[in-house]
Formats: C-alpha cells, structure tokens, sequence
C-alpha cells in the first residue's frame, strides 16, 4: 500500500517532470519546488506554531516558573500546561504539520532512491513502477542523469587537476544551508532564561547540518541536490514570514539576550 499510494505516485511524477526537460537533475530541482509549494500550508502553521512557543520563552511567567518549580518537574509540567492554556498557545501544535509531512518527505526520498537507481535490477524495479498508459519506457530508459560535473545516481565529487581527492561541494553546500534554515528560526537567549532549551537548540543547530552534509556526503548526488533545493526554499519560506533572525548566522556572534516580556 505504502508502495503504491506514496512512492510509485511519486516516481511517476518525477519522470514525468523528465520528460519534458530531459535532464534528471533539472527534474529533481522542479519536483522538489513543486512538493516544496504544496506543503507551504502545512510549513507555514509549522512555522507559526514554533514561533507561538519561542515567544513564550520571553515571558516572566513562563521564566518564573522555571526558576520556582525547578527542582519539582511535573509540578514545573503542570503549572506549564496552565499557562500555555492561558496564553491560548499549543505546544503540540507545531508537531500535527510535522507528522502530516513525514510520510510525505519520506516517500519523496524513497521514491529519489529508486530513480537515480544505476544498477540493472534497481532499474527494473523503476520500470515495474512505471504506470505504462502515463510514461513510455523507451522515451526514458536510459535516463540522463549528468548534470555538470556530476552523476545524479553516484556520491557528488569535484575533481581538480592538481588535488588528489575528490571534493564533496554539495556536501558542504548542504552543512552550509542546514546550518542557516536552523539558526534563522531560532530567537536570541532570554535574559534570565534557566531552562535547558537554548543548550538543546545549540546542539542541535550542529549536529543536524553535520548529519545532513554527512547523508549528502555519502548518499547520490540526486538525493545531495534534494537537499540543497529543499534547504533554499526552506529559508526562502522562513523569510517570507518576516520573523527570522539573521544575526545567528554568524559564529561567535552573540545577539543581545531579550528582556522577557513583562518585566520592568
């Protein structure tokens, strides 16, 4: 079932979009936009929701709790739930368009998988996914998978006469634009803040860039350009709301914490 509502739709999309540009790589660029467009609604409430709760972080209230239940977590869990019930915020909200987009995203990296596919019986198995009154195999098989210097269906290297090795520019490319999509969403420290939030939002802005350039290290260079487009537009979306803090990007730069709201 997973097969045939999710991934084979998917490929057929992909292919479709080949067939009319002729190239693979400029296919998984539009593919990726085109999804991309289509789940803004879903990105948009995402981005809303995870907004709603950085802004709680600045309020005294939610700052004072922190500091008096401290050493007491299910009371700090209860008198949390109060307020966010309060202040009409939801903290599961921002999780419902993420668990709505996961099946999506994973079936677009499975259905990328199996087209960029190089070996004969991986590219069997493409065609049996092929729906035959949609796409003609013949006009397909062999695909074009070169885009520049790379093979959409290999690892991403450059090579340059005179270096020995090989080197990964979508790789990098992605640990760049993972890095920036996670710190322009992320606000400044709150000025008297004692929870452990902004220790966990820390890690994660290095270690989620370095996971994403590692899979794009390893992985075809086809899924690496999925990554690079997904992350542009990504930002470009972030940017659109008009809430993102650009001055993280920089390392060492350390924004003036906020004065939480409501305090003198």
């Amino acid at each position: 079932m997973w097969d045939s509502l999710i991934i084979t739709p998917f490929i057929n999309f992909l292919l479709w979009i080949y067939s009319l540009v002729g190239n693979l790589a400029v296919a998984i660029i539009i593919f990726t936009a085109v999804t991309r467009l289509l789940l803004y609604p879903l990105t948009a409430k995402q981005i809303k929701s995870t907004q709603s709760m950085q802004e709680l972080q600045k309020n005294q209230k939610y700052i004072d709790l922190q500091k008096k239940y401290k050493d007491d977590k299910e009371k700090l869990a209860q008198e949390q739930m109060a307020l966010y019930k309060e202040l009409g915020v939801s903290p599961f909200a921002s999780c419902l368009p993420t668990l709505i987009q996961f099946p999506i995203i994973i079936g677009l990296y499975q259905a990328l998988i199996q087209t960029v596919a190089s070996a004969p019986m991986d590219l069997l198995n493409l065609i049996n996914h092929l729906y035959p009154s949609f796409l003609k195999v013949s006009t397909l098989i062999p695909l074009n998978t070169r885009f520049l210097w790379m093979d959409m269906g290999q690892p991403e290297r450059l090579y340059i006469p005179g270096i020995s090795f090989g080197i990964p520019v979508l790789a990098i490319v992605v640990i760049i634009t993972t890095y920036i999509s996670t710190k322009i969403i992320t606000p400044p420290p709150t000025a008297g803040a004692t929870d452990q939030s902004a220790m966990m939002t820390n890690m994660m802005n290095i270690y989620m860039p370095l996971l994403m350039g590692w899979l794009a290290w390893t992985l075809s260079s086809g899924l690496a350009l999925y990554f690079v487009v997904t992350n542009l537009i990504q930002i470009l979306q972030y940017a659109i709301t008009g809430r993102v803090y650009w001055g993280n990007i920089l390392p060492g730069k350390k924004p003036a914490p906020i004065k939480p709201v409501g305090k003198k």
